[in-house]
């Protein structure tokens, strides 16, 4: 079995070196109603927002990267400064490495920057027994929210990942109970990785103590497609074959933001988002923030300078869409006309 700090290590050189999502982009399906009489001045426009009881300067969150690695501890400095900087939400990669003693620093080093919003990561997988795999326990959970001083832990939903990967967990049985016991005890929300969540998902975790949900759904990174690359260098045919075959699997962003948007819980639209017009769309659409992750992955590598201009470039997107939809404020945006196009709509007039 590969050491779990080389996966993630291979993780990041093939999601930065080769194709990873699928050739749509479903957030381009979104267009606004142009406003040509906005009637007001971009210089007053607040792009403010409070999620999970914390402020952000703009509905943005950096979602979960990575971790348990020495690279990774650059790579979430970078995004840390700049998340600090910009006044905006970050969450890590998987913490088990960093709970067992690999790369910890990795994950703590953002404890160094004043970042609005931190978000934990425990895979749902490991809530549960998986053969001879030791579980997570509620005290480790707490351990790996301490490591970081996170504010809510979101518990990734990443089965399409762990069904392609070799070494995968695939046991899901048990992971709804697993979820609210953890509840009771820690601030919780659920994360897809690529996916999508479902308005049947939604509903199975409102009623247990879930805070929120990051959708993360298919047309951003597509962990399959980052499995199939890990097969291809090991040579193993089942499950290139695999990660070929479930390489677009889940339900697009869009989509899945609209269907879990009555569930009555904070939604982050996640997977595919690359551009403040993206990021506007998807409070249009009912999210009360948006994440990226691929979109800002080079320049994390680079540098905390690099990683603030780009999300710089996102801000002042939004502010330039929210302008030209007149919407002075992130309530008006919500509200903002729009049309809904192409591959997006076909998909929701089926649901």
């Amino acid at each position: 079995m590969i050491p779990i700090n080389e996966r993630k290590a291979d993780h990041i050189r093939i999601c930065v070196e080769e194709r990873i999502a699928p050739g749509y982009c479903y957030w381009d399906d979104i267009r606004f109603i142009h406003n040509a009489l906005p009637e007001i001045n971009a210089d007053d426009i607040d792009m403010s927002c409070t999620l999970f009881g914390k402020k952000l300067d703009f509905p943005l969150i950096v979602t979960a990267i990575t971790g348990g690695f020495e690279g990774a501890v650059k790579i979430n400095s970078n995004i840390a400064e700049a998340c600090a900087e910009l006044g905006i939400g970050m969450g890590v990669g998987s913490e088990r490495a960093g709970i067992n003693g690999l790369s910890p620093e990795s994950y703590s080093i953002i404890k160094e920057f004043d970042v609005p919003l931190v978000i934990g990561n425990v895979g749902a997988p490991q809530l549960v027994n998986q053969h001879s795999k030791d579980m997570f326990t509620s005290e480790m959970v707490g351990q790996a929210k301490d490591l970081i001083d996170a504010d809510i832990m979101a518990i990734h939903l990443n089965f399409l990942q762990e069904v392609v990967q070799p070494e995968g967990d695939t046991n899901a049985q048990g992971c709804r109970d697993a979820i609210r016991e953890l509840a009771r005890e820690h601030p919780i929300m659920i994360k897809e990785t690529g996916a999508g969540i479902s308005k049947d998902v939604a509903e199975k975790v409102k009623g247990i103590g879930v805070r929120g949900i990051d959708v993360a759904g298919m047309g951003g990174t597509s962990f399959s497609a980052v499995e199939l690359y890990r097969a291809m260098d090991a040579e193993d045919s089942i499950r290139t074959s695999m990660g070929e075959t479930f390489f677009d699997w889940g339900i697009p962003s869009p989509v899945s933001l609209a269907d879990c948007r009555g569930c009555g819980l904070p939604l982050i639209a996640s997977g595919g988002v690359l551009d403040g017009v993206h990021v506007a769309a998807s409070i249009a659409m009912g999210a009360s923030a948006a994440g990226v992750a691929k979109a800002i992955l080079k320049e994390a590598t680079e540098s905390a300078q690099a990683v603030i201009d780009k999300l710089t470039t996102i801000r002042e997107e939004l502010k330039a869409a929210m302008l030209l939809t007149g919407s002075a404020n992130i309530s008006q945006l919500a509200k903002a006309r729009h049309v809904i196009l192409g591959e997006t709509r076909q998909w929701m007039e089926q649901l």
